[in-house]
């Protein structure tokens, strides 16, 4: 059996701005050019927003900042002044001159990272909770992006100065292996690898409940939810919704709860968390999507008393990453240890089970 979503009239909703794991990468405007700027729309981009599109070439810009740019005259599409929602079309002429982007708040911090693997070409760090990975809607200070320039001389800027050598992203409480590319090469050959859906990705997570079978396929669209912008929401195909499928298995179950082994095949925003919600198994202390914000001993014993925090974010990490390396091409497969609150919490749901 495979899930797939429940038929409902599909909200409208805005493109996948920023996805889990970057599918499309377009070469980049370096983070310091403000213009002017000549752009000739390739295929790959045929059919995006035309804020969309500028959003992936110049990273020291917000999508909100492009949008008011683009109101303002400073984007011209053809010749003509255009909507920041106009649809693109192959060899469409951008005329680009940009004020300089807001770089506040955005300065190396020394911040402790665990380095899993480095060589002349790319770096793997096993990123901590409660990390933002790069600067934007309102965060610009404690973020791997200021970390990582801080520790490293040399880091790609495909997407400008505020994702330097950032390939990836996960989400801020998600812990796990996240790659870096220390030179623009690399980044446009790693990115193609996840373009291409030749990356594997493998998750763990604490879930509530058991699901029905110990492994399946879960197939469905996706889109922004059409009332909290912040997240995303299972829906009917069509319009700007985008396919998510996502493998997952048993690997072990306790009284009330499992922990699941995920393995996204597409790279969605949320996509794990919104799947398995969808499935009746959410994961544990997802205070977006659950409303939970922690998980404590009295949910596992049953008595309301017991209080102790197990785990205070989503309980989901980025185990196991595996590449063709890109000079080498050698296979190679990174793997980040479960942290310190996710085995805590499973050795007291296997204390409880026993």
């Amino acid at each position: 059996m495979t899930h797939q979503a429940r038929s409902r009239e599909r909200p409208d909703s805005r493109d996948d701005e920023h996805p889990l794991e970057v599918e499309i990468d377009l070469p980049a405007i370096s983070g310091e050019q403000t213009g002017p700027v000549q752009l000739t729309v390739e295929p790959r981009a045929h059919g995006w927003r035309l804020d969309h599109y500028l959003s992936r070439l110049f990273g020291n810009h917000s999508r909100a900042q492009l949008q008011k740019a683009i109101e303002a005259g400073q984007v011209q599409l053809n010749g003509m002044q255009a909507k920041p929602s106009r649809r693109l079309r192959v060899n469409d002429r951008i005329d680009v001159h940009l004020q300089p982007a807001d770089e506040r708040h955005f300065e190396p911090e020394d911040i402790p990272i665990e380095v899993l693997f480095e060589d002349d070409y790319l770096i793997v760090v096993n990123k901590a909770a409660n990390m933002v990975v790069h600067p934007g809607r309102g965060t610009y200070a404690g973020t791997l992006a200021a970390a990582l320039q801080f520790h490293f001389d040399q880091l790609s800027d495909v997407g400008g100065r505020h994702r330097p050598g950032i390939v990836h992203r996960l989400d801020r409480d998600t812990t796990g292996v996240i790659l870096i590319a220390k030179d623009n090469q690399i980044h446009q050959k790693l990115s193609s690898q996840f373009e291409q859906r030749q990356v594997k990705k493998e998750y763990r997570a604490i879930v509530r409940g058991i699901p029905e079978l110990e492994s399946d396929y879960i197939r469905t669209h996706v889109c922004v939810h059409n009332r909290v912008r912040e997240k995303m929401m299972v829906c009917s195909p069509g319009g700007k919704s985008r396919e998510a499928v996502t493998f997952y298995r048993t690997a072990e179950m306790f009284s009330r709860h499992a922990l699941m082994e995920l393995h996204p095949h597409t790279g969605r925003t949320h996509q794990l968390r919104v799947h398995m919600q969808h499935i009746g198994t959410p994961i544990i202390a997802d205070r977006q999507y659950i409303g939970e914000n922690c998980f404590t001993l009295g949910q596992v014993t049953g008595e309301r008393s017991d209080t102790e925090v197990l785990i205070g974010r989503q309980a989901l990490h980025a185990f196991r990453l595996t590449i063709c390396h890109p000079v080498s091409g050698k296979t190679i497969t990174f793997e980040a240890p479960l942290p310190f609150d996710i085995q805590q919490t499973l050795n007291v749901l296997r204390t409880h089970a026993a």
